[in-house]
């Protein structure tokens, strides 16, 4: 008996599930949400130096900056599966109860982000404290991070995330045995956790980087986006795995690729050619 050879599956394709009015509708939405939220980030930039450690903020501003930046990042790679739980509770749901339960999803992944905003905060409030005695500990810490962040690449924990960003249709249907109460914010914190497995090295990396280097959010959003949605991402994944190994042989001995860790680096409006 001859044995079959499956494909592997294509990443969502919301655009069988929706129609296409309604498609353009969710999908306007999810972008709006996106450039709202990098009109934000960019223009916090400009008034935040990129030097080591928290730039001054406590932690609650903290979180409320880094949340508006995973939304700036994150919501672009996330609308496909969004949409396509728009899908599962058209039924159900019209005009206002939709949109809040939209809303709920969206709250919900954002406050697993949210949540793991904790771990970068920690680390850049003792890197800061690092440098702040010996600036050239900067280089080293730019490898370890570097060199975590390619490890996630390779690592399992990744695939596995990665596998469920890219077709999340299966557990979508587990999510309906979810019971009611909340049920739109769990669903959304639940997929977010797989976000987060999925990309948290690509999060590290703002650190030698800058945690307001807005090129660099730019280029992480695109690689995730791509990793998620274009058919050759797991491809993509060990094409940036290995870009973060050489980065990290390079970091030491480099210090203009750890702009996030140099105590002398410039304010950003400098960077950005602003005075005010």
């Amino acid at each position: 008996m001859p044995h079959l050879r499956l494909a592997p599956p294509a990443p969502t394709q919301p655009g069988v599930l929706l129609p296409a009015r309604d498609l353009a509708v969710a999908w306007i939405l999810m972008v709006l949400l996106a450039a709202l939220a990098w009109v934000l980030t960019v223009g916090q930039s400009r008034h935040m130096g990129m030097e080591p450690g928290t730039m001054g903020l406590a932690l609650p501003l903290f979180l409320l900056l880094w949340v508006v930046m995973m939304a700036a990042m994150m919501l672009p790679s996330v609308a496909p599966v969004a949409i396509t739980w728009v899908r599962g509770i058209n039924r159900r749901s019209a005009g206002p109860a939709r949109a809040l339960r939209i809303a709920e999803f969206v709250s919900g992944y954002l406050l697993a982000w949210t949540a793991f905003g904790l771990v970068p905060y920690g680390a850049l409030a003792v890197t800061g404290h690092l440098v702040d005695r010996d600036p050239t500990t900067g280089r080293w810490i730019g490898a370890v991070v570097f060199l975590l962040a390619a490890a996630q690449q390779f690592g399992p924990l990744k695939r596995v995330c990665l596998r469920h960003c890219r077709n999340p249709m299966f557990q979508l249907l587990q999510y309906s045995r979810f019971r009611p109460w909340a049920k739109d914010l769990r669903v959304g914190a639940h997929h977010g956790l797989y976000c987060v497995g999925c990309c948290w090295g690509l999060m590290l990396v703002l650190i030698p980087l800058g945690v307001m280097n807005v090129a660099a959010m730019a280029a992480l959003a695109a690689v995730i986006f791509l990793e998620k949605l274009w058919r050759q991402g797991p491809w993509l994944t060990w094409a940036v795995g290995l870009a973060f190994l050489i980065l990290a042989v390079l970091a030491p001995f480099q210090d203009w690729l750890l702009p996030g860790l140099d105590p002398s680096g410039p304010p950003m409006e400098q960077m950005t050619g602003r005075t005010g």
